[in-house]
């Protein structure tokens, strides 16, 4: 989307993206989380145990809470909550609420709890990671994270934390140790899986190419890769020749590209080739 230039149609891309990335989340919410009773992850982990102590659907629950949620956002943060974390927090209520009434589950889809397990956390957390990349987040218990970072000085991670695991530990009670482990598990996953997905979206690859002739690498970084370079002399340390080091930063499938054309141009050219998930610079993430 960082390639879209007109700011419209870069919005439109956005809140397309933010939706797609909501629906998915809701996807694995409802079809496999709250069928299992998964109890883990903010106020869909929190919906399951209500929804089976006073027999409350769990979307309708979610919903309320986010709205309830949403108020306290601008009462307490005003102007600075996000625009892009109301949108994805309507969406989602929204999203819930039609799928509970479209499409109507009694149980589980299968009979294999972990295999559910898998999709309850891996849909969820590749749409916050993808939220994340872009500044926005389904709402939830971040607004309660936002709350507490600007009024308070308490450890906002901790907080999070204790409300996973509080949630957890009410499924022990109200569903049985075995729905209680499984909950354990993808509280225990999420974050993990959520890193992971974040770190392999913002993948770069790092190039330090060690040539004798640099001015054919470099025209074809600039007018064919469109991006940019840094040279610099070097000497080797048994030869003693002089060398040209080119450092540059793209992206996976630019690399690619570049890799092959300096196996033809110069094939005894060196390559180091890293990779790294936060660049902070021109062309890549705002310093």
């Amino acid at each position: 989307m960082k390639d879209i230039k007109n700011p419209i149609m870069h919005t439109l891309a956005e809140y397309a993206l933010i939706t797609a990335s909501i629906m998915l989340m809701v996807v694995g919410v409802y079809f496999f989380k709250f069928p299992n009773h998964f109890a883990f992850g903010g106020v869909t982990g929190f919906s399951t145990v209500i929804s089976a102590m006073t027999r409350w659907s769990a979307s309708d629950f979610t919903s309320i809470v986010n709205m309830a949620l949403l108020v306290l956002g601008f009462l307490f943060l005003g102007k600075s909550f996000g625009v892009k974390t109301v949108y994805a927090s309507i969406v989602m209520s929204v999203g819930l609420s039609v799928l509970e009434r479209v499409c109507p589950l009694d149980r589980p889809l299968t009979t294999e709890p972990l295999l559910e397990l898998m999709f309850a956390i891996f849909l969820p957390a590749i749409s916050s990671a993808i939220l994340f990349n872009i500044g926005a987040s389904s709402g939830g218990t971040d607004i309660i994270a936002m709350i507490l970072k600007k009024h308070t000085s308490l450890n906002i991670g901790t907080v999070l934390m204790l409300v996973d695991v509080a949630s957890v530990a009410a499924s022990f009670f109200v569903f049985g140790p075995e729905t209680g482990l499984f909950s354990t598990i993808g509280l225990a996953a999420k974050s993990l899986v959520i890193d992971d997905v974040i770190e392999n979206i913002n993948l770069c690859k790092c190039f330090n190419i060690i040539c004798d002739n640099p001015d054919p690498i470099c025209d074809y970084i600039i007018n064919t890769l469109h991006r940019s370079a840094t040279i610099y002399q070097a000497q080797g340390a048994f030869t003693h020749h002089n060398k040209t080091v080119i450092m540059t930063t793209m992206s996976r499938g630019q690399a690619l590209k570049l890799r092959s054309y300096i196996r033809q141009v110069e094939p005894h050219a060196f390559m180091l080739i890293s990779n790294s998930s936060e660049i902070v610079g021109k062309g890549f993430l705002a310093s």
